[in-house]
C-alpha cells in the first residue's frame, strides 16, 4: 500500500518477480478492502497516505489477523521518518524501513519475516 504509484509499480514488480502472490493499493482504504477480501502473509505499507493512513491501517491489520506480517515504510512528514516509523512499530508493525526503500532491501526483509526465502503472499 503507498500513495507513490511508482514506488508501489517497483515494489509489486519486485515481488511479483520473487514469486509471491500480489494485490496493490494506493489508500489504506483500499488495502484493508483487499485485505479483508484476500488476506496475506505479508503487508507492505506506506504511514503517510489519503483515506485512512498508515499506523491505522497497521493497528487493523493486526487486529484482524495477528500473524500477518507488516513492513512500514515512510518518507517522513512534517515530524520526520524515524518518529513515524517509531510509533509504526509501537502500533504493531514487525519491522519498518526509511524511503528511498531499495527493493532488494524490502525483499529481503520480507524473506526474514517470512522465514523462508521461497514463495510468499504480499499485499
Amino acid at each position: 500500500m503507498d500513495d507513490d504509484l511508482e514506488l508501489l509499480r517497483l515494489m509489486a514488480a519486485g515481488f511479483h518477480a520473487a514469486g509471491a502472490n500480489v494485490e496493490v493499493a494506493a489508500d489504506g482504504q483500499a488495502g484493508l478492502a483487499r485485505f479483508a477480501a484476500r488476506p496475506a502473509a505479508l503487508v507492505v505499507t506506506d504511514i503517510v497516505m489519503p483515506l485512512c493512513e498508515g499506523l491505522e491501517t497497521i493497528a487493523a491489520l493486526k487486529a484482524a489477523r495477528p500473524a500477518t506480517k507488516v513492513i512500514a515504510i515512510s518518507g517522513g512528514h512534517r515530524i520526520g521518518p524515524e518518529a513515524l516509523l517509531a510509533l509504526a512499530r509501537q502500533t504493531g508493525a514487525d519491522a519498518v524501513l526509511a524511503k528511498p526503500v531499495r527493493l532488494a532491501e524490502l525483499l529481503g526483509l520480507a524473506a526474514r519475516l517470512l522465514g523462508s526465502p521461497g514463495r510468499a503472499s504480499a499485499a
